[in-house]
């Protein structure tokens, strides 16, 4: 006996047969179905035409297939497209191995059930990033809002609007908690910006007049010739100008161009006043020039009392003769105070040295390390009278000690005027 082939090696027309009055059937694990009715043709022409109905069905199986296995479509869309499939196929008046079709879509439902499983673990993975992401925007949401980065924290805010609106919604209540602190930290950032430039507004404006009014002081020195009293005043009106602080930009500039303005005319002419004035005192640094060398001349100091009387006829001559540039003056006052100094440090010598009092001193000191030589002589003789030499030594070295500090007692009285 032949073993009969089974399904998958038989073709569509092995799952049909035609009856005589052109009657089509198709045979079905569930038994034997009439699809259709050719009369007056061939049975395998009758046949065929059935079985070309099956062929469009396995392809839009065998098409569906590699879809799903492509993963180009969702597995609600798959599993849509298979409960269609099958029921055209229950249904079909076509001729092929039915129960192959069935069993082939029934099959993709595995793949579906990991396809789907697959999708949930990335949504939840995107979920996931998604909500990391928007925490991270709240978080530096809510630092700006802390900070006072009043301009770069504009953009930065339009920019993180932007990205998070790029960004897929998470489920309701979280992505709804996150997005209300986003919005409240841009709130509170614009309300504590507006306030911001608010004040600073009125700090601009109060400038502005506070400005004003300096810019018509300084025009109204301009043109002083009291020099030194103005140049007092314009460096009170600069301090007083950076204590204000800026005004509006359209009228800062123009308030600060006025103001320089004034300072800018008053100290030109003071500075050519001054160079007129520096080439008269130029005479008078030159006649003091020819003083301080004869002042000099009294260096070093010989005779206290003559020098002093000198330098007093030298200083009222300086005093007669004026001012002198103002880049002279330190030098000629400092040679000048070096030769009084001098003179001074020779009349505080020549005291010291006649002072009776230190004198006194010195000659009182002097008679009394002579009485202590003296006895110290003594007592050197009457030791060595009673034989005891070593007490006589140790007298003689005192007294050869004291006679040192004589001298330097003599000395000392000596140069005091003794």
């Amino acid at each position: 006996m032949t073993e009969r082939a089974g399904p998958e090696n038989m073709g569509p027309a092995a799952f049909g047969r035609v009856d005589s009055d052109g009657t089509v059937y198709v045979r079905t694990s569930s038994g034997e179905r009439a699809v259709g009715q050719v009369p007056g043709v061939p049975a395998d022409e009758a046949l065929g035409f059935f079985t070309r109905r099956f062929e469009a069905l396995e392809l839009e199986v065998a098409l569906l297939e590699r879809r799903i296995a492509a993963g180009a479509v969702s597995p609600d869309d798959a599993v849509a497209s298979i409960n269609k499939l099958r029921n055209a196929i229950a249904d079909a008046r076509a001729v092929g191995d039915l129960d192959g079709l069935q069993a082939r879509l029934e099959a993709l439902s595995p793949l579906i059930a990991d396809q789907r499983a697959a999708r949930r673990a990335e949504r939840a993975r995107q979920q996931e990033e998604t909500r990391a992401a928007k925490e991270q925007f709240v978080l530096e949401a809510e630092r700006l809002a802390a900070g006072n980065d009043w301009r770069g924290g504009v953009n930065r805010f339009r920019a993180l609007l932007e990205e998070w609106k790029a960004l897929p919604r998470l489920d309701r209540a979280t992505d709804d908690a996150l997005w209300h602190r986003f919005s409240s930290a841009r709130t509170t950032y614009t309300r504590r910006r507006k306030a911001q430039f608010a004040q600073q507004n009125e700090q601009r404006e109060a400038a502005r007049v506070i400005k004003e009014r300096l810019v018509a002081e300084a025009e109204a020195l301009a043109n002083s010739t009291d020099w030194g009293p103005t140049t007092g005043v314009y460096r009170d009106l600069m301090a007083r100008w950076k204590a204000a602080g800026p005004a509006p930009r359209d009228v800062d500039e123009l308030l600060w161009k006025r103001f320089r303005g004034a300072q800018d005319r008053f100290f030109m002419a003071k500075q050519a006043a001054l160079s007129e004035q520096d080439t008269e005192f130029r005479v008078n640094a030159q006649a003091k020039e020819k003083l301080l060398a004869e002042a000099e001349a009294l260096l070093p100091v010989r005779d206290p009392r003559a020098a002093r009387a000198s330098y007093r006829d030298i200083l009222q001559r300086w005093s007669s003769i004026g001012r002198v540039p103002r880049d002279a003056v330190r030098p000629l006052e400092s040679r000048l105070r070096a030769v009084d100094n001098a003179i001074k440090a020779a009349d505080e010598e020549r005291w010291r040295r006649s002072n009776p009092e230190a004198k006194a001193r010195a000659t009182d000191t002097a008679a009394k390390l002579e009485a202590q030589i003296a006895a110290l002589e003594a007592r050197a003789a009457q030791a060595e009278a009673r034989g005891d030499h070593h007490a006589a030594q140790e007298a003689a070295d005192s007294a050869a000690t004291y006679r040192e500090w004589l001298a330097q007692a003599q000395r000392t009285a000596s140069d005091l005027g003794g």
